[in-house]
């Protein structure tokens, strides 16, 4: 059996770049980091063959001073910490002191630097972990760092490196992070000779859109929200833009980008009833949290923390960002401005021009007594106020999703706006407007009951029976009033009065199946929103149903008052909007 002995510098090292240096990204990752704890205003990228053949960092930060230039790529030195204490409130990017080392100990990489008491630079190279002795250089204030041939005394390590394209997308990724997370900064990024991004200081909202695109841009939500030493700021999508996969998902935690269960649940849960199961939210978010209250030392690439009071922050990003959600109320979206550029202002051949315009089209005069009277039957009530229609000389007035126009083969809804048609789906609509309002009821506590004219039976089996036994306090603060007339039948005697033209029977038999599958207690707590969304689909307008001129503007008037109602419960949208120069386009108008 072998005796037990102490490993080589060089190969501990080596032990240590397979945990922190996966990949060229990861080491770009460590670099990066090192330039923005330096105090960098300026970050030069430059990588040839997805970084595995030159790998180059450039900054104008503090710089090393030459005497610490061989400490610097030591395993385990670094100006970030000294003590316990230092470990228990990182404040910095890099705090480890174990990157450097381990880059150098796979890679040929010479570190040059220059503080602004230095009359030169100085360099250092290191192959292999075998360091040369710092020498004058030129070079101007700050750090460059060059890393060339990664792996190239590991073969193994070599072999498990994928194509040029695939280490460019993962080197792009880290660069992309790094400049979401720092908009103040300028940053480059040149790949085989190519400039690849080019991003000069700028406001936040203007790097998220110079990295994500001007679509993802145009949809994003701001938010600021603090409680005690807990801030979230930055943007959120609004839910009517989400993707396929989660590549549009940013979290910075005191600047650092993280990957986390807690965070992604506390926002997967804020999505849930607005957004379709496949789809992902897209956003950029800071969390700021005071630094002792968070443990970075959790894994050797540092991008997983750990929380002091994990279920605090949970509940503070979920209601934060539910907040937000709520006012994504449809027609609030921000409705694309005219394109009257595309083909000019105005057609003066056919007098037509590529905007809302009162003298051309006058929005139908609605009888607005019948409508409010619709809101009676088809919401429970009326809201507020009545939105008075806009003259002819103020049609900025008109509501958000505008006027109805027609019904389209029973399903959906048509309207004009200032901004060109409306297409909304009624049932989808409806539905959400439904469950929201039950939420509400169940939150407050007063969920009205509507006694039935005639009650309803219903035939069921013993676990039915039981569940209406067992839970007559549940049902009633449901909203429900059911009775055992005999071991197989159940009478309904009142609903939920948001519910009161649907189903009786079937609604029954749906409220009935939940408790007996989850139990009541679960039903009101965390199946709440399933059940209540169960709810809401029955007493939702059906499709082929005919909706007069006032029932249709009755359901967009409490659209545009009700919170997430541009989508449905289950996250599909329930309206879009087609601009008059989208309609203009579809017809070669101009052309």
């Amino acid at each position: 059996m072998p005796s037990i002995q102490i490993l080589p510098e060089l190969l501990i090292n080596q032990i240590a770049a397979g945990e922190v240096v996966e990949r060229p990204a990861s080491a770009l990752k460590e670099v990066l980091e090192n330039s923005l704890d330096a105090g960098a205003r300026a970050i030069e990228v430059e990588l040839h063959a997805g970084g595995t053949k030159l790998l180059k960092v450039v900054d104008d930060g503090a710089g090393i001073a030459p005497e610490e230039l061989v400490m610097a790529l030591a395993r385990h030195a670094t100006s970030k910490l000294l003590t316990l204490e230092d470990l228990e409130r990182v404040a910095s990017l890099g705090f480890r002191g174990e990157a450097l080392a381990s880059i150098a100990a796979v890679s040929l990489l010479t570190l040059t630097s220059r503080t602004s008491e230095a009359r030169h630079a100085w360099r250092i190279e290191a192959r292999g972990g075998e360091l040369s002795p710092a020498e004058p250089a030129s070079g101007s204030l700050g750090t460059s760092m060059e890393v060339r041939d990664l792996y190239f005394n590991t073969p193994a390590r070599r072999k498990f490196l994928r194509t040029e394209a695939t280490e460019l997308a993962h080197c792009d990724e880290v660069f992309r992070r790094a400049a979401l997370s720092r908009p103040d900064i300028a940053f480059s990024l040149q790949h085989n000779g190519r400039v690849v991004w080019r991003l000069r200081p700028q406001a936040p909202l203007e790097r998220v859109r110079a990295v994500l695109g001007d679509e993802a841009a145009q949809a994003l939500l701001p938010m600021d929200e603090a409680n005690g030493n807990v801030r979230l700021h930055g943007f959120v999508a609004s839910p009517a833009f989400n993707r396929g996969n989660r590549d549009y998902q940013y979290i910075f935690v005191n600047g650092r980008f993280v990957r986390d269960k807690l965070l992604a649940h506390a926002i997967r849960q804020a999505f849930h009833d607005v957004l379709h199961h496949e789809r992902h939210p897209a956003f950029v978010l800071f969390l700021e949290i005071d630094h002792a209250r968070v443990d970075v030392n959790v894994h050797p690439t540092k991008t997983e923390v750990r929380f002091r009071d994990p279920q605090a922050v949970h509940q503070f990003v979920f209601h934060a960002l539910s907040r937000l959600l709520a006012g994504t109320r449809a027609g609030a979206a921000t409705a694309p401005e005219p394109e009257t550029a595309l083909y000019g202002a105005t057609n003066a051949a056919e007098g037509y021009t590529s905007a809302w315009n009162p003298t051309r089209q006058v929005p139908m005069a609605l009888p607005v007594r019948e409508a409010a009277a619709f809101y009676q039957t088809l919401f429970g009530g009326k809201p507020a106020t009545l939105p008075t229609l806009p003259s002819t000389e103020d049609s900025n007035d008109a509501p958000p999703l505008g006027f109805a126009l027609a019904q389209l083969l029973g399903v959906y809804i048509l309207a004009q706006n200032q901004h060109g048609l409306v297409i909304v789906d009624m049932h989808a609509a409806h539905e959400r407007i439904m469950y929201e309002k039950l939420k509400s009821a169940l939150e407050s506590e007063r969920v009205a009951r509507q006694p039935l004219l005639i009650p309803a039976t219903l035939s069921v089996g013993n676990l039915e029976a039981a569940t209406v036994e067992e839970n007559a306090e549940a049902l009633a603060q449901l909203g429900f009033d059911m009775a055992i007339l005999s071991p197989t039948t159940v009478v309904v005697r009142g609903v939920p009065a948001p519910l009161r033209d649907a189903d009786p029977v079937a609604l029954a038999r749906d409220v009935l199946h939940e408790m007996a599958e989850f139990g009541a207690t679960r039903v009101l707590t965390e199946h709440r929103d399933a059940m209540l969304s169960t709810m809401a689909c029955h007493a939702s307008v059906r499709a082929n149903r005919a909706l007069s001129v006032p029932e249709m503007n009755a359901l967009l008037r409490e659209m545009e008052i009700t919170e997430r109602s541009g989508q449905c419960n289950h996250g599909r949208p329930t309206w879009t909007q087609i601009s008059l120069a989208e309609l203009d386009r579809l017809f070669l108008r101009g052309r």
